[in-house]
């Protein structure tokens, strides 16, 4: 079997109707499959102006908006719409990327049927729960968790320090690895642009401090604004760039009044937001690998993030960054305070971080989850033979 032989579903949450790390890659993932000749279709809530256009045929499920965070929606069920329409499509191989009741029940079909289930895990979904006063839930949701990974035929990590927080939580007990790639043609120190920096009231010999991603309170908010505070306090020179928007901009805009909110980049305005700071803070604990943290590398910043799932796969402590217990808003402000005093130090690792992230290749690592899905499909042959 070649992957041209391939016939993959993929159940998504969010396919590209908001931008997210995840979706990006799912989307570059059914570009690379499609082009090496295998059938893909998709299934995933849809809305009527997405942020993007979706790669590969789109079959919208039936959903409801989020309340309070309109811009996601939540798969309600497995219609008989889409039931009809994923039997005429006949897969070989079931691939959910989020365990919301949709893939659950696609995955339930699947078995029914004996064809493999493979799941992508994009997010520490449980630890969302400690930023809205509810961590007293997160056994219930590790559990919840549980039951359905361990009906799934392999998992797909995005690192290799998640995959093994998932094998120490008994999700499975076959887990591969899907890290994630950066476009080096887009993303590079040549991007720095002082104009840039001057057009936003920067000063040149200003170390800046780089924060990227949605703005919502599971990606840290309150502990990047804590530790600028002691930055503050103690006298270092610094300015704080944030790139992105999302429901908590207002509150992080007033705990940061004197931070540049430079709002949502992409592409080359992305990389040349990014490539023109000094270094770049993320002290999230949800993510599973941290896209962002590879592009602000590939742009020559070193890193100072929490040492968790994701960061701790991709940042080298003292060479291409620092890496810090979670929460701890003194030592997240002694290595920046280092980076800012230090410039020298600060350009040793930042171009240790740039020849890092040139790892990091697209076709290889997507080439991985094609490998991860002829692995199951056979060994589902084997079987019935």
């Amino acid at each position: 079997m070649e992957v041209s032989d391939l016939r993959i579903a993929l159940f998504s949450g969010n396919y590209n109707m908001t931008v997210d790390g995840a979706n990006k890659a799912l989307n570059r993932l059914v570009g690379y499959l499609l082009a090496q000749g295998a059938a893909v279709r998709v299934y995933s809530p849809t809305v009527d102006d997405p942020d993007f256009a979706p790669t590969g045929d789109l079959v919208s499920v039936p959903s409801m908006a989020i309340p309070n965070r309109p811009e996601y929606r939540i798969p309600l069920h497995f219609s008989a719409r889409v039931r009809q329409d994923i039997a005429k499509f006949a897969p070989n191989i079931l691939h959910i990327s989020s365990p919301d009741r949709v893939s659950r029940q696609a995955a339930a079909w699947a078995r029914r049927r004996n064809i493999p289930v493979a799941c992508s895990v994009h997010t520490r979904f449980e630890t969302y729960f400690r930023y809205y006063n509810l961590s007293f839930l997160e056994p219930l949701v590790v559990a919840w968790l549980r039951r359905l990974y361990r009906r799934c035929d392999a998992l797909i990590a995005p690192s290799e320090s998640f995959a093994q927080v998932l094998r120490q939580q008994r999700m499975n007990y076959d887990i591969g690895i899907w890290t994630r790639g950066v476009e080096r043609d887009v993303f590079r120190p040549d991007r720095r642009d002082l104009d840039w920096r001057r057009s936003w009231g920067i000063a040149d010999d200003v170390p800046v401090i780089a924060f990227l991603g949605r703005l919502v309170m599971e990606k840290g908010l309150d502990v990047f604004a804590d530790t600028i505070d002691q930055l503050q306090r103690r006298k270092v020179p610094h300015q704080v760039v944030v790139i992105g928007e999302g429901p908590a901009g207002d509150w992080f805009e007033s705990r940061l009044p004197q931070a540049k909110f430079v709002g949502f980049q992409g592409g080359e305005n992305l990389a040349r937001a990014l490539a023109s700071c000094d270094m770049f803070f993320n002290p999230s604990v949800t993510e599973t690998f941290g896209n962002v943290t590879l592009e602000a590398m590939a742009c020559g910043l070193p890193v100072v993030a929490a040492r968790a799932t994701g960061s701790a796969s991709i940042v080298k402590h003292g060479q291409t960054g620092y890496l810090v217990s979670p929460g701890a808003i003194t030592l997240f402000a002694d290595d920046l305070e280092h980076y800012c005093r230090e410039p020298e130090l600060r350009a040793a690792h930042g171009a240790a971080a740039c020849a890092e992230s040139g790892a990091y290749q697209w076709d290889a690592i997507n080439q991985s989850v094609a490998d991860t899905y002829l692995r199951l499909v056979r060994q589902r042959q084997r079987r019935a033979g």
